[in-house]
C-alpha cells in the first residue's frame, strides 16, 4: 500500500464514497473537524479528572500518640513508660480523635464522584472511538484525508490545550 493523492475515495463506510474534487474538500473539512473533536475530547476527561478529584475528600485516619513514641531530642530524652509527658496540654492535644460516620456531604460527594467517573468514561468511549475511525480514515491512504487529520489534530491541540490552563 501506498499513499495517493486521487479524489476517489471510500471512508469508513460504503455511503461515505468520496468522486471528485468538491467531495474530496468536504470529507477532508469533516475528517479534521472530527480530530479537532478528538482533541477536545481528551481537554474534556482531563477537566472532568480535575473536578472528580477536587470534589473528594478523603477522611484523614485518626493518629495515636505515646509518650513513648513522643522524642523532642536534645531537649528531652525518650524514656519508655515515662509519664512525663502524658499530662502536658501538646499531649493532650495529640489525642487521637473519633472517626466520624458518614454524613450527608459525604455521600452526597460519593454519589457526585461516581457521576463524574460515569461521564469520564463515556467520554473515554467516545475518544477511543473517534480515535479509531480517525486511524481508519488515515488507513485509506488517501493524502488528502491524511493531511487533514493532522492539521485537524495540529488545530484541535492548538485551541482545546490552553484551556486546561484556565480549569
Amino acid at each position: 500500500m501506498h499513499f495517493e493523492g486521487s479524489s476517489s475515495v471510500t471512508l469508513l463506510f460504503n455511503f461515505w464514497d468520496v468522486r471528485g474534487p468538491a467531495g474530496m474538500v468536504l470529507s477532508v473539512f469533516v475528517v479534521l473537524l472530527l480530530t479537532m473533536l478528538y482533541e477536545l475530547l481528551k481537554v474534556w476527561k482531563i477537566t472532568v479528572g480535575k473536578r472528580k478529584h477536587s470534589s473528594v475528600t478523603h477522611p484523614s485516619a485518626p493518629v495515636s500518640f505515646s509518650p513513648e513514641q513522643s522524642c523532642f531530642a536534645p531537649v528531652m530524652r525518650c524514656q519508655e513508660g515515662s509519664s512525663a509527658l502524658a499530662s502536658s496540654p501538646s499531649e493532650i492535644s495529640l489525642a487521637p480523635t473519633e472517626t466520624t460516620t458518614a454524613t450527608a456531604d459525604t455521600t452526597a460527594t460519593s454519589k457526585m464522584s461516581w457521576l463524574l467517573h460515569c461521564l469520564q468514561t463515556a467520554i473515554h468511549i467516545l475518544q477511543v472511538t473517534l480515535g479509531y475511525m480517525l486511524m481508519l480514515c488515515v488507513m485509506s491512504y488517501n493524502v488528502w484525508i491524511f493531511l487533514g487529520v493532522i492539521m485537524g489534530s495540529v488545530l484541535g491541540y492548538f485551541l482545546a490545550f490552553p484551556l486546561l490552563n484556565h480549569i
